[in-house]
């Protein structure tokens, strides 16, 4: 049902955005890459993509500029005929106390992480309502659904995405588009890498002893989240059995929210 589709995926020259992209080209879905990666890294991520036999671009664009990712959508259509599927995957953290934190940080985890989706989600539903179809999936976080300390931006970015999921949802029921939410857990990320390196130097750790740490204080399972896993959840959402899901936060957390 996807093969031929179009879609962009922020923050998928790594980590969680990768992994979709992977799953997506697997099912014909041509992609458009975007990220802050070197120019070897695009080459080999877009190699990845173009084994699936499918069309894959690259977009530089700042998802904090709202004429950048203009542009990006603008791109896809022009070389893929489309845009069907966005994944709002791109994000950053940074962790201070409320009244330590900078606040040029917390407007830039703001921008990158909320007001992102809401600029792409704005440029690309007029395509998606001249088509009749269209996905817009969300990644938030098990932070939009629960709290941490020292992450202020990053819970309130995230429960903010949840919110504006809900909204999407409602203003598109109906329409043949879906709107919804994934809220990973810890996943084996760059971002998440270096958590467990700080925590490991702090605490004079082994690697391994700073993961099973950082995971025992939240993910009952005892077990990252794989990217592959999110893919394999977006692909469902993009499918005919999930036409009726839609404003729906889906946790893949390991229990970490049921608790």
């Amino acid at each position: 049902m996807l093969k031929g589709k179009a879609a962009i995926v922020t923050g998928s020259t790594s980590g969680i955005g990768r992994g979709i992209a992977h799953a997506l080209a697997g099912q014909g879905v041509n992609i458009m890459l975007n990220g802050f990666a070197d120019a070897a890294t695009v080459d080999t991520v877009k190699g990845e993509i173009t084994k699936f036999g499918v069309k894959v671009e690259y977009n530089a664009a700042d998802v904090t500029k709202p004429d950048q990712i203009a542009a990006m959508v603008d791109a896809t259509v022009k070389a893929f005929g489309s845009c069907d599927v966005v994944v709002n995957n791109a994000g950053i953290q940074f962790v201070a106390p409320i009244d330590k934190f900078p606040l040029d940080k917390w407007d830039a985890v703001i921008a990158t992480n909320l007001s992102s989706a809401f600029y792409s989600t704005r440029y690309v539903l007029p395509i998606m309502r001249g088509k009749k179809w269209g996905r817009i999936i969300n990644i938030a976080s098990a932070h939009g659904l629960v709290a941490s300390e020292d992450k202020v931006a990053y819970v309130s970015a995230k429960h903010g995405i949840v919110g504006m999921t809900k909204v999407t949802a409602l203003e598109t029921a109906g329409s043949g588009i879906t709107c919804n939410s994934i809220c990973p857990g810890w996943v084996l990320t760059p971002l998440v890498q270096k958590q467990i390196d700080a925590m490991a130097a702090e605490d004079k750790l082994s690697e391994d002893q700073a993961k099973l740490k950082l995971l025992s204080e939240k993910q009952p399972s005892k077990q990252f989240v794989t990217p592959e896993q999110i893919g394999g959840l977006v692909v469902f959402l993009c499918s005919d059995a999930a036409d009726q899901i839609t404003g729906a936060h889906l946790s893949i957390d390991g229990g970490w929210t049921a608790q």
